[in-house]
């Protein structure tokens, strides 16, 4: 095991949080006798080219501190590798350290976690999604929601989940479904007017939102979850069920497997953990163990 561990840190990450929580992080991978290192990049670009060259110098972990956007981030440096990635999750949305059942907003904790994972040769190894040569550990989002995630992008405020609420009541006025084609593995495509199509790794979303509540990290399949036509009454009606994932009951929803998933829809932009990877169409796939996640004794897969 090498005893240098790489800290890949967002400073901007939940509003000053990244840059305050690497300290904390740091200071308990030190005192379980590791060598930290940090790294911030200029942008994302540079901080992905020293994230590889740390994974190519042989670290022993990179470990993310930061959101959703830094924890993607870091999968493109360590995915396929035999680096093992940890994660701090400080962010606004942290759907892919609450998959994995990691702390919140808790760095010191997180750290420790992480120290003990290596120190027992311990880790979850996980499916990820592949999208355009994209690694993505959460959702693939479009239609509505990849507009909402748009909006919410260019929000600064309010921090947290409220910020997606605020940007979906402000798409709903354009609300309209929009003609999909989807083709799950190698069978008929599927012909659908959608409001939107959600591609789920891990089951979460924007903060908590379960739109593909049934998936699993470790299947080797991605979940299909198509809100069909619906009204904006309706929509709002069964919103606020999908952080519970019980909006899957409801009849203008379906849900499908599939380890390959192509979707077409004009206008539309997908986004994977809530970074934009380009317009549809978009073939996205299932990688099984993709990646070692370092993941606290509690949150390893029973077999």
């Amino acid at each position: 095991m090498t005893a240098e561990i790489t800290l890949f840190v967002n400073p901007a990450a939940g509003n000053g949080r990244g840059r305050d929580a690497a300290q904390p992080a740091a200071r308990a991978l030190r005192a379980a006798g590791f060598s930290v290192r940090t790294v911030v990049g200029t942008d994302a670009d540079d901080a992905l080219a020293r994230a590889r060259a740390a994974v190519r110098g042989g670290t022993g972990a990179l470990v993310a501190v930061g959101g959703d956007g830094m924890v993607s981030l870091a999968l493109q440096a360590v995915a396929g590798t035999d680096t093992p990635l940890g994660v701090v999750a400080v962010g606004t949305g942290n759907d892919i350290a609450r998959a994995l059942g990691l702390p919140v907003r808790a760095p010191a904790r997180a750290g420790r976690i992480i120290a003990e994972a290596l120190k027992g040769g311990r880790g979850r190894v996980v499916d990820l999604g592949r999208v355009d040569g994209r690694w993505f550990g959460s959702v693939l989002a479009s239609g509505f929601d990849s507009r909402v995630n748009d909006r919410a992008n260019r929000m600064r405020r309010p921090v947290g989940r409220l910020r997606y609420d605020l940007a979906m009541l402000a798409e709903l006025a354009a609300l309209r479904p929009v003609p999909y084609r989807i083709t799950l593995d190698d069978g008929p495509a599927l012909e659908i007017e959608a409001i939107l199509v959600a591609v789920g790794n891990g089951p979460s979303y924007g903060g908590g939102m379960r739109i593909c509540g049934d998936a699993e990290l470790d299947d080797g399949l991605l979940d299909v979850t198509v809100v069909g036509e619906c009204s904006r009454t309706t929509l709002v009606r069964v919103f606020p069920r999908v952080y519970r994932g019980s909006h899957l009951a409801h009849p203008a929803v379906t849900a499908h497997r599939a380890a390959k998933v192509t979707l077409e829809a004009p206008g539309v932009t997908g986004y994977a953990d809530g970074e934009p990877v380009g317009p549809l169409p978009v073939t996205v796939e299932a990688v099984a163990d993709a990646v070692r996640v370092l993941v606290p004794a509690s949150a390893l897969a029973v077999p």
